[in-house]
């Protein structure tokens, strides 16, 4: 996949949407000086629903009203192109196919002008070509079921040596009949085998194997013509922005089920992708991320329930997987996982359903001592997983840093180091004040509407140091400051960091205040959305409305924010940030509303090009030699050549090897197993901030 290859479900926790009357179609906009930010993907999220919606299917003669409201509404995207009919059938194709197993390379020549007709024709309430594209996928979805039993028939032996590449985007569609049952027969083996490691026996699992391609033909039957609409509608949406889509009723409900204080369920988010189930982000104080096993972009292939036995879901219904995972709060369920790796390319993890523990993702702060020339240095480390807050009288990730800074200070810390490495975003009020603490007044961040109207978005009232800038400005209150902390500033990112996070780095980068520290760049989200509720009980409509733009006049979107002093990366990054999502929209960039009158002239020691590069020579050279860090790029490094192929025989034997351990380590040890991974970026942000405040040491 590239990431919006995905259905997509509902939009992850700890973001507040705005309401909108639910009898406007087409009313938008976020009130003034209430700006929201999602987070950079739509996902899903696993948690207990306590109610119903009384669905109603979207019909052909709302959809052109439907279609008409995005454009409204649309930061850029205001009437229907041959470009967006091109991409709607694009989407279109993938969320009738997303596993490229169903349709052959000649059916997408007959599919695509149907669907072009489609998009053309909807306009005028036509969608009769659906039928057509519908006759043709239970025509598909038939074959496939029958190749599937032919290739289980008495014969059938597994072949340890059979490749699969799991990267949809790298595999073209079928030709012939020869070549989709040679892909299906790959297919059916790894579904074979992760049936077998459950301990049933070959027959057992064939005979589910089967069952399975019936109840796919089924749902293909079942998805007749009507539902194709609703289907139609969130391809169009996809088409416009990587961010803007169509919600039917069940996604509505899912959002409004996680927007409740009350949150059950194992703190994952999922996507589908090419017929699995892909964790996409965890929860911080979630059971899954507790677990300290879990990664983004690993692959569930199983779920057991408590004393039962695990069934198999890859191309499983993305809500079937779903209704799976979620339980009541107490129960256990294991996910079976397959992770694109050098080693744990499977494993079971059981995780407890659990209320999420809300003070697992507040800010914390923990202490680093070190050493330099008989002289003892102390530095403070804040984890800020999430930008939260907005009840009246609740927690408020900007109070929590506030008091945390308070408390470095009566410690007598050196420097700060602000870890912002695994936070996709958030509140954006919280992250202009969060921002102000380190710069006092001065505008945070800009917001362009469809209409070009700016308005700035501030601490104190100097929003811009230009006399006579006449764009709006919404300040909050200037800081006391006795609260503001001007000393070293070092802040950790990563392809993971999103949204109001990119905004704090890109600001404190702008303002020359800190040393940003990360693999590359942050995500590149630099769009704002809106959520329009819709009539009829017809779902709801989110849409891209505006861009967010940094002091320095340039934006987040698609580039992200660079990073000053660059470290090995995590993980692969080809598929991870805005760039590799479908149709993002283009940087762009507005006049800069950075500067600071001389009246305010910083208290900081400016951070310039000449330290930056010191700092990077000091910190390459101790990467060179650092143990953990050799085995990162080694890692990253045997997962990319692999280019998404796995070896049944791969799999089964590093089942063999690692799952009886993986059993055996308590809770602790998976956690601490966790903490493990993320130490040597956090260790050596905080050397590089011991350089930065021994500067006039560093060689030159």
């Amino acid at each position: 996949m590239k990431p919006n290859d995905k259905p997509r479900g509902t939009i992850s926790n700890g973001e507040n949407i705005p309401r909108y009357n639910h009898a406007s179609f087409t009313a938008a906009l976020v009130a003034k000086g209430r700006f929201r930010i999602l987070l950079p993907l739509i996902l899903m999220m696993i948690f207990l629903s306590p109610f119903t919606v009384v669905a109603q299917d979207l019909t052909c003669s709302q959809l052109p009203k439907l279609m008409d409201a995005f454009h409204d509404n649309h930061y850029a995207m205001k009437s229907t192109t041959s470009i967006i009919r091109m991409h709607a059938v694009d989407q279109m194709v993938k969320r009738l196919d997303p596993s490229k197993t169903l349709l052959y390379e000649s059916d997408l020549e007959k599919l695509k002008p149907l669907l072009t007709d489609l998009f053309e024709s909807a306009e005028k309430s036509d969608c009769a070509s659906l039928q057509l594209v519908y006759d043709l996928l239970v025509a598909r979805a038939r074959e496939n079921e029958a190749i599937v039993k032919n290739i289980l028939g008495p014969d059938f032996r597994l072949d340890m040596m059979t490749e699969l590449n799991i990267n949809v985007d790298k595999r073209p569609y079928p030709k012939t009949m020869k070549e989709k049952q040679g892909f299906l027969k790959k297919i059916v083996q790894f579904q074979i085998e992760n049936l077998l490691t459950t301990g049933i026996d070959l027959a057992t699992a064939k005979k589910k194997q089967i069952h399975r391609y019936e109840l796919q033909t089924m749902r293909v039957v079942e998805q007749n013509p009507a539902h194709l609409i609703t289907t139609a509608a969130e391809a169009f949406a996809g088409a416009l922005d990587p961010h803007t889509s169509y919600m039917p009723p069940k996604d509505l409900e899912d959002l409004q089920i996680q927007m409740k204080l009350s949150l059950e369920g194992i703190g994952a988010l999922l996507s589908s992708d090419a017929g699995f189930t892909v964790i996409e982000e965890l929860v911080p104080g979630g059971g899954a991320e507790k677990t300290g096993l879990l990664k983004p972009k690993d692959k569930i292939i199983a779920v057991a329930q408590e004393g039962e036995m695990p069934v198999d879901v890859i191309d499983m219904d993305l809500r079937d997987v779903i209704s799976m995972i979620r339980g009541n709060k107490g129960t256990l369920v294991t996910l079976t996982i397959l992770r694109q790796a050098q080693r744990k390319e499977r494993f079971d993890v059981t995780i407890m359903r659990d209320k999420i523990d809300v003070k697992e993702q507040e800010a914390k702060i923990t202490y680093e001592i070190r050493k330099v020339s008989g002289r003892q240095y102390r530095f403070g480390v804040i984890d800020l997983p999430s930008f939260y807050g907005g009840e009246k009288g609740g927690k408020s990730s900007y109070e929590d840093v506030k008091e945390l800074l308070a408390e470095a200070r009566r410690q007598r810390v050196d420097g700060i180091m602000l870890n912002l490495s695994r936070n996709g975003g958030g509140l954006l009020e919280e992250a202009v004040r969060l921002a102000g603490l380190f710069i006092g007044n001065g505008g945070i961040v800009a917001v362009k509407d469809s209409q070009g109207r700016e308005t700035i978005l501030a601490n104190g009232s100097a929003a811009s140091g230009k006399e006579g800038d006449k764009r709006n400005s919404i300040a909050a209150p200037a800081e006391d400051p006795r609260a503001l902390y001007m000393g070293p500033l070092v802040v950790l990112t990563s392809r993971l960091s999103a949204s109001a996070s990119e905004i704090v780095a890109g600001a404190l980068q702008d303002y020359h205040r800190a040393v940003i520290v990360g693999s590359d760049h942050t995500f590149g989200k630099g769009s704002v959305q809106s959520l329009i509720p819709l009539p009829w009980e017809l779902g709801a409509m989110k849409v891209t409305t505006a861009l967010y733009f940094l002091p320095g006049g340039k934006s987040t979107q698609k580039i992200g924010v660079m990073a000053d002093v660059r470290l090995p990366g995590w993980f692969v990054l080809e598929d991870i940030g805005e760039a590799a999502l479908d149709y993002p929209l283009p940087a762009q960039a507005i006049e800069p509303f950075l500067g600071v009158r001389e009246k305010d002239a910083p208290h900081w020691k400016p951070i310039d090009k000449p330290l930056i590069a010191r700092l990077s020579s000091k910190s390459q050279r101790r990467v060179a030699k650092d143990a953990k860090f050799a085995k990162i790029i080694k890692d990253n490094k045997e997962a990319a050549d692999k280019k998404g192929i796995i070896q049944l025989d791969d799999l089964r034997k590093t089942q063999k090897e690692e799952g009886a351990d993986i059993e055996k380590e308590t809770r602790s040890e998976q956690r601490q197993k966790a903490r493990e991974q993320y130490a040597p970026f956090v260790n050596e942000s905080v050397n590089i901030l011991l350089d930065e405040v021994t500067a006039k040491d560093l060689p030159r």
